[in-house]
């Protein structure tokens, strides 16, 4: 099923994340802390390592540039917000120190923005091969287990939003297919990369970049590699 591997991902972070609430309640607030920042570091060095998959840097340029106005114009950020505000607002936590709002929009990025993410969806629409999201999956779950004894319930929610990004990219890949050549799946990787680095800063300095607004800048290799 074209879906298979969308669908083993979004259960992955629901268990993941089930088990760090789990835990959350035997953690320490300080040792919850540290347990955040080493992620963020862990995240901050797989975003540099396939940032370094791109061949041209001028594509990446023009691809983060152009993609953040029409993310900005959109607002893409403010949309990820007020559906996690609408989650918060339906599923009180019972610990107020924890946003489920954030929670959902930090794991949201994290899950949905990375090179495996996207290489992982089209193979799944392209040739029914899910390994990728497979192995994916392995990796969102353990992670789901830390950021949710962070971040609590958000990260479940975020589940969900990962099992409708990665499916529509599944759904979508037979009408991009003939657009997908080595060099635009590799500054496809390199972009997605530079927003997973803007989401492991976000989780180690406390939201200073907006990455959903660039979100649109990965799919833009597809078109500049035409021409550059």
């Amino acid at each position: 099923m074209i879906l298979t591997g969308a669908i083993v991902n979004a259960l992955a972070v629901f268990a993941g994340s089930t088990a760090g609430i789990l835990l959350k309640k035997g953690l320490p607030q300080h040792m919850g802390d540290s347990i955040m920042k080493g992620l963020s570091l862990c995240v901050i060095y797989i975003g540099l390592s396939g940032a370094l998959e791109g061949e041209n840097v001028l594509i990446a340029i023009l691809s983060m540039a152009l993609g953040t106005v029409l993310g900005e114009l959109l607002d893409l950020n403010l949309q990820l917000e007020r559906l996690g505000n609408w989650i918060q607002d339906r599923f009180k936590s019972r610990d107020s120190s924890v946003s489920i709002a954030e929670g959902f929009v930090t794991s949201s990025l994290l899950f949905c923005t990375g090179a495996m993410t996207i290489v992982g969806g089209l193979q799944s629409g392209l040739s029914l091969d899910h390994s990728t999201l497979f192995a994916k999956s392995l990796i969102d779950g353990i992670a789901a287990v830390v950021l949710a004894s962070s971040l609590g319930y958000g990260v479940f929610f975020s589940g969900i939003f990962c099992l409708a990004y990665e499916g529509m990219l599944a759904l979508g890949a037979q009408f991009i297919e003939p657009f997908l050549t080595a060099s635009v799946i590799s500054e496809m990787t390199c972009v997605g990369s530079l927003l997973i680095l803007g989401v492991g800063i976000n989780m180690l300095f406390k939201n200073k970049i907006c990455v959903m607004n660039s979100v649109p800048a990965i799919f833009l290799p597809i078109l500049l590699c035409r021409f550059m």
